[in-house]
């Protein structure tokens, strides 16, 4: 015996729309507030701004809209972000560039991943800022974070063929 598959016509559907204005003029605020983290940072940031925020009189949520900006994945902060983000960059969206795979490819960890490491766990950060050329001049930088503390070290050197440090 064949089961027949009920056919669904495209004006039947009917989308229950979770995240409405309320929700997306929250996110707003505290996007604003962190200013402008990305989606992944954001995300374990808000359990903190929240309070901060109500706390000081700039958000008044209640228990529903309190729990869907803390429930929200960053992949929906995203997509309520993308207009706004648009805007704020001055009507130009961004290009991907000739490292952008080497970008997708990289993790970004968040303060929210560590599992409350003790001091002495740290992470460094090497960049050369060379543009898309590695020959002549150039400045490479590197950053060392304590991650349970947030403590920096920085420390930035000229590369030159002319110039010996």
């Amino acid at each position: 015996m064949q089961r027949q598959r009920a056919s669904k016509t495209p004006g039947n559907k009917r989308h229950s729309l979770r995240y409405g204005g309320d929700v997306r003029e929250a996110l707003v605020v505290l996007w604003e507030a962190s200013e402008r983290l990305c989606s992944k940072r954001l995300r374990p940031l808000i359990p903190v701004l929240l309070p901060a925020l109500e706390r000081h009189g700039r958000l008044e949520l209640d228990a529903a809209l309190r729990g869907k900006l803390l429930t929200m994945s960053p992949a929906t902060m995203d997509r309520l972000l993308a207009e706004v983000r648009v805007v704020a960059r001055g009507g130009q969206r961004r290009r991907a560039g000739m490292s952008s795979a080497v970008r997708r490819s990289v993790p970004v960890r968040t303060f929210g991943d560590w599992n409350d490491p003790p001091p002495g766990y740290v992470e460094v950060d090497f960049v050369a800022h060379s543009g898309t050329s590695s020959s002549g001049s150039f400045v490479q930088t590197m950053v060392l974070t304590g991650i349970a503390t947030g403590w920096t070290e920085r420390d930035c050197r000229v590369a030159s063929p002319n110039f010996v440090t």
